[in-house]
């Protein structure tokens, strides 16, 4: 439901950003309040303690993610938006080939290839759409990019000991203090002008980011890789559905081809990875 907010939103796209972490800070600091404290006792383990930096790093990344990614939503589908984002997956691979020289698998090769295509596939359907809607799927690129920076440093922390609602309220915290400024200084519509508009950023702020992105944090340190893998690709396809039932928008048969073929690519490379 997340890019279905941004659509909808009666502020920009920098904007809604913001108001996404900005009015998730007060449930994620309270929850952390709450349950999110490390155990203390004999029985308790102690960990060193973790570098700030790591939390300033996934903060960073994850500001240019919800920026880039808000007017990728703006400019293209929700569909092709969301399934460009979900590359995330296989720029992850490819960075720890190029950084820590984990050479990927020919499996992995060979999903990046397949799912290369299907971005083509999806290209030229924005090709024929209009010029702004092939902005917004490079723009998804992109977002990939620091999404794949993202979970890399979620990683990090998550193996130094840092637990799911402090990693949340943290980084959200700091992505808020992030995002306002860039924000401001776009000129867009930084306030709704409706009820109904502060409703809407209150739904992408409590739903999609403290409740989504917060359990997809919690979940994937407790279940095997194999079957997150596959659940996470419903992301792209729900929202492709929720576009077209809720805004109308179509769905060309080249477009839900190339969307299958970048999910298989996708499957293929993280089951390689």
């Amino acid at each position: 439901m997340s890019p279905i907010f941004v659509r909808v939103s009666e502020t920009g796209p920098t904007a809604t950003a913001f108001w996404r972490v900005a009015l998730a800070i007060p449930a994620l600091w309270a929850l952390y309040a709450a349950f999110g404290r490390e155990a203390t006792g004999p029985d308790s383990i102690v960990r060193p303690a973790i570098p700030w930096k790591l939390f300033i790093y996934a903060a960073i990344a994850f500001a240019g993610d919800l920026a880039v990614w808000h007017l990728s939503v703006k400019f293209t589908s929700v569909a092709n938006s969301t399934l460009l984002a979900n590359l995330a997956a296989i720029f992850v691979t490819l960075a720890t080939w190029l950084f820590f020289r984990q050479k990927p698998s020919r499996l992995f090769l060979v999903g990046l290839v397949t799912a290369l295509v299907g971005v083509g596939m999806l290209v030229s359907t924005s090709i024929a759409f209009s010029s702004t809607a092939l902005l917004g799927d490079a723009l998804g690129v992109v977002t990939a990019m620091f999404y794949a920076w993202y979970l890399l440093t979620v990683k990090e922390l998550r193996d130094r000991g840092a637990g799911t609602l402090r990693l949340m309220a943290v980084t959200t915290a700091i992505t808020a203090m992030l995002l306002l400024p860039i924000a401001l200084a776009t000129g867009e519509q930084m306030l709704p002008v409706t009820g109904v508009g502060w409703l809407k950023l209150a739904g992408v702020a409590i739903i999609s980011h403290a409740g989504g992105q917060g359990l997809i944090a919690y979940a994937l340190a407790h279940l095997p890789a194999s079957f997150s893998s596959v659940s996470l690709l419903v992301q792209p396809v729900m929202a492709g559905v929720f576009a077209w039932m809720l805004l109308g928008e179509p769905l060309v048969a080249l477009q839900i081809a190339g969307g299958l073929v970048v999910l298989v690519g996708i499957y293929l490379a993280r089951k390689g990875s």
